[in-house]
């Protein structure tokens, strides 16, 4: 009987003990379940009050076209200008800024959505910035060709580039997008950009969702920017000759593009063909980089917008984080 008694209290307390475990373990997920709803709702009102942002954003583009519809300038001190707006249990930041002061990669194609093939001029720029940037010429080129039939629609490359049977080789193996990118970021799968060269050129990268060589506002492109005026010169301008030149911008921006290219700094260079219809003195896209700190909870959210002729700004992609 003692022994049997012995049992049953034994029995007795490893139940307690499992119970009292199970209680623990339960009031643990309780907690977190708890934690976890409230940090739900607060990134969806974060993300609404950062859509608020977006929307004060649109209709400050807007101003700045009704303003002077034939060029876009710095005035008003916009351009990279953080905006701190107060909200109900915290703080929303939004800064809008030109994005067309780069490189855009989808002009190393040109064509229709299932016809698109590499554009000479495109990858010709491209190798140009690389090689401002100080990659190698070789380099710069197997990689602006690799990057346009990445793009492209066809499977068949182009010289110094590749399309699905180069990846193939990869471990992973993996193909071709052979569509537009839409994010920057994509160039890293592309043949012959490493982690180093990526770093060196994402901050003069952006994918706008057109194949339009790419737009450069001289009355907004900064001085450090200068290099994508080079670019477009094919590197003969040079650097140095390309940052005077924006240095001797207006205050109020030049009236037409041939008043830049006009301009005693260029030496009467001018680019070819195409990229002289690059030169713009206004601005179509616009990037917005907002963040939100609500109840200790922060957030953040990035989005491209598109100015179009008739006063409308239309929104064209939405991040709920912030360029890599």
């Amino acid at each position: 009987m003692e022994h049997e008694r012995g049992a049953a209290l034994l029995t007795v307390l490893l139940l307690v003990a499992v119970l009292a475990a199970l209680s623990v373990a339960a009031m643990d997920m309780m907690r977190l379940s708890v934690r976890l709803e409230g940090n739900s709702r607060i990134l969806t009102q974060s993300r609404y009050m950062m859509m608020g942002a977006e929307t004060l954003a649109r209709i400050r583009i807007g101003e700045l076209r009704r303003r002077d519809r034939g060029r876009t300038t710095l005035a008003g001190n916009w351009n990279g200008q953080v905006h701190r707006l107060p909200v109900p249990g915290g703080m929303v930041s939004a800064r809008i800024s030109d994005a067309t002061h780069c490189f855009n990669l989808n002009s190393l194609v040109e064509g229709e959505s299932r016809d698109r093939v590499a554009r000479p001029q495109g990858i010709k720029q491209f190798t140009a910035l690389m090689e401002g940037l100080g990659i190698a010429r070789d380099q710069a080129r197997q990689i602006a060709a690799a990057s346009a039939d990445w793009i492209d629609s066809d499977t068949t490359p182009i010289e110094s580039g590749g399309e699905d049977s180069l990846y193939a080789r990869a471990e992973p193996p993996y193909r071709t997008a052979n569509q537009l990118m839409v994010e920057p970021s994509e160039l890293r799968a592309v043949a012959g950009v490493t982690p180093g060269i990526y770093r060196r050129l994402r901050p003069w990268l952006c994918a706008l969702p057109t194949t339009d060589l790419s737009p450069i506002n001289v009355n907004t492109l900064p001085v450090e920017k200068a290099l994508l005026v080079d670019m477009l010169f094919n590197n003969q301008l040079g650097e140095t000759q390309a940052r005077a030149a924006i240095e001797r911008r207006p205050a109020d921006g030049w009236g037409s593009e041939h008043e830049f290219l006009s301009g005693p700094a260029l030496g009467g260079l001018t680019p070819d063909g195409e990229a002289n219809r690059q030169i713009r003195i206004t601005t179509r896209y616009f990037g917005l980089d907002a963040t939100a700190d609500v109840g200790g909870v922060e957030s953040e959210q990035s989005a491209l917008l598109e100015a179009k002729d008739d006063g409308r700004v239309n929104l064209v992609a939405r991040r709920w984080t912030v360029p890599e």
